[in-house]
């Protein structure tokens, strides 16, 4: 019984410790990167901050070593091959055991016929095949280092559409979060045996991220608060997300808690894709 128990008690010592593993995390100079950076740090990983803003990622980066972390800032526009390819290169010999793919913008809110086609291009790019770009740069360090964790960040909109009677969201942007868990299952499927998982989180909408906040600068006050009142309507708690949710899941999903874990979709929104 006492093997039991000291068993018992070494899995919940170590089953979420991330000591020893390094997280490279995308778009993580604010918002909900720079969240799941302090969760990975608190959890022990060191953690590469990567944003286009080389000051906000230094930030971030500052407030992991403050609060006793490694971490390391890098600046990469994660829509240029060359870009990712040059940070993969700075990378030098950090090994890179989590990535999270967490950059990410929305475009001004259009019905699909009004939507221009660099609007389209722009959003696809840098959520889609950023994503896509910085996984080509980084699954050969993982399998040179025997495995890893993908995380991708889609959103509730790349399962189903919503229109609030007016438009809300654009096309382009529930079109990039759709093709990143199509992009997540495949790179489960080919990359199992090789060590290498990927899941991928579908956020509905939380409060205090980037991608709000930018959302909120395309818009009129009156239109903000007609989209926010939808959204506390249409969701089964009652409100929106709080970054500091997401957490539990970002550090279970990068270590060893989550080790028979792949393809798998996780919506974390309470209750949007359930009602």
């Amino acid at each position: 019984m006492r093997d039991a128990q000291e068993s018992g008690n070494a899995i919940s010592r170590h089953t979420f410790d991330l000591s020893g593993k390094t997280a490279l995390v995308t778009g993580a100079g604010s918002g909900l990167g720079s969240q799941f950076s302090g969760a990975l740090s608190s959890a022990g990983a060191k953690v590469l901050c990567i944003d286009l803003n080389i000051e906000s990622a230094s930030r971030t980066a500052d407030r992991l070593k403050s609060l006793g972390g490694a971490a390391r800032a890098l600046s990469c526009d994660v829509c240029s091959s060359n870009s990712v390819e040059r940070m993969s290169r700075e990378l030098g010999s950090d090994a890179v055991d989590i990535l999270v793919n967490n950059a990410g913008i929305v475009s001004r809110a259009r019905r699909t016929h009004e939507i221009s086609e660099d609007e389209w291009d722009r959003v696809l790019d840098v959520n889609l095949k950023g994503t896509f770009l910085c996984s080509k740069a980084i699954i050969p360090i993982m399998l040179a280092g025997h495995g890893g964790s993908i995380i991708n960040l889609a959103s509730v909109l790349g399962l189903r559409g919503y229109y609030p009677q007016f438009p809300a969201v654009s096309a382009n942007y529930f079109a990039s979060k759709a093709g990143i868990v199509g992009l997540t299952k495949q790179l489960a499927v080919e990359y199992a045996a090789d060590g290498i998982r990927a899941n991928v989180i579908c956020p509905a909408f939380h409060e205090g991220t980037a991608l709000g906040a930018e959302w909120r600068s395309l818009r009129s006050p009156e239109e903000a608060n007609a989209f926010a009142r939808s959204i506390d309507q249409r969701t089964p708690m009652g409100r929106k997300g709080r970054p500091e949710e997401l957490d539990g899941l970002i550090v279970y999903l990068a270590g060893n808690a989550s080790s028979y874990v792949t393809g798998q979709v996780f919506s974390h929104d309470g209750g949007w894709t359930a009602a």
